[in-house]
């Protein structure tokens, strides 16, 4: 029987929060690392510079991050606001916290 391999949403934004980007991945380090380095020069958050990662969650499987993450990509923006302030109310980087407890 295969191993499930877990998945995370997360939500990043621009120095000056105006744009939001909902994705999904299995690495989350890795992925947040490649947005903030711009490795995909044709990609949405290269375009809108959404280096800064100021949500996240864990899933047990990809499959349920994937879910969620469609579900969050629907919201308005003030519903996805919301989310982010109850989870981090400074929308500060948490990009240094995820590097530091690796």
């Amino acid at each position: 029987m295969m191993k499930q391999k877990g998945g995370y949403v997360y939500i990043l934004t621009n120095k000056n929060q105006t744009t939001l980007y909902v994705g999904v991945t299995s690495d989350l380090l890795k992925r947040t690392f490649q947005h903030r380095e711009h490795f995909f020069k044709q990609s949405f958050s290269h375009r809108y510079n959404l280096e800064k990662l100021i949500y996240w969650e864990s899933f047990g499987s990809i499959e349920d991050a994937i879910a969620y993450e469609k579900k969050i990509k629907k919201w308005s923006r003030g519903k996805k606001n919301d989310l982010i302030n109850d989870f981090n109310p400074e929308w500060k980087d948490l990009f240094e916290e995820i590097w530091n407890s690796c």
